[in-house]
């Protein structure tokens, strides 16, 4: 077993990954979706490309991008390819309302707002420059490290579970 890494040092590395690609990308879906791309060799740098307009759903406060990212992990891992093959989409509905669930019992909340105001007290809307700007004096890439890093500690440890995403953390 020498050189096996733990799920726990995996998990460590996930989540300093995820807050590292979040600050290079400036999305929280890119950066946890490209942590998990890595550390299980899902999807290609098409799928990448495709979470970039997802942090709060092109900055609107809707699905915070750090939900969507490992959402779409999840789904690299246990979804289907075919619309016949059922099965794998029920699991892969339920391994994401679980990772869903986990993430509100963090955060309170899915939503890029709602995440917002657990984190700093307020909401920013994204989309006026104003805000923008302090959002970015708060320590944004800094404090949304939090929720992305729980977020890949969560899908990484479903996806590890011997890939069976019913399993509990």
């Amino acid at each position: 077993m020498e050189g096996k890494q733990s799920i726990e040092e995996i998990l460590d590395r996930l989540e300093r990954k995820a807050g590292d690609y979040l600050e290079a990308y400036g999305s929280c879906a890119q950066g946890t979706l490209r942590a998990l791309q890595e550390e299980f060799g899902q999807g290609n740098a098409e799928v990448l490309k495709a979470a970039t307009a997802m942090p709060g759903v092109a900055m609107r406060g809707e699905t915070c991008g750090a939900v969507i990212g490992p959402i779409m992990a999840l789904g690299l891992a246990f979804g289907r390819e075919k619309p016949e093959e059922h099965e794998a989409f029920l699991r892969t509905l339920q391994a994401a309302h679980r990772f869903c669930r986990r993430f509100e019992e963090e955060f309170g909340s899915c939503m890029c707002a709602g995440v917002q105001e657990h984190l700093f007290g307020r909401y920013f809307d994204l989309t006026d420059p104003a805000q923008m700007q302090e959002f970015a004096a708060a320590e944004a890439s800094k404090k949304c490290r939090i929720p992305a890093g729980k977020a890949v500690r969560i899908a990484g440890r479903m996806i590890l579970g011997s890939r069976n995403p019913s399993d509990d953390e």
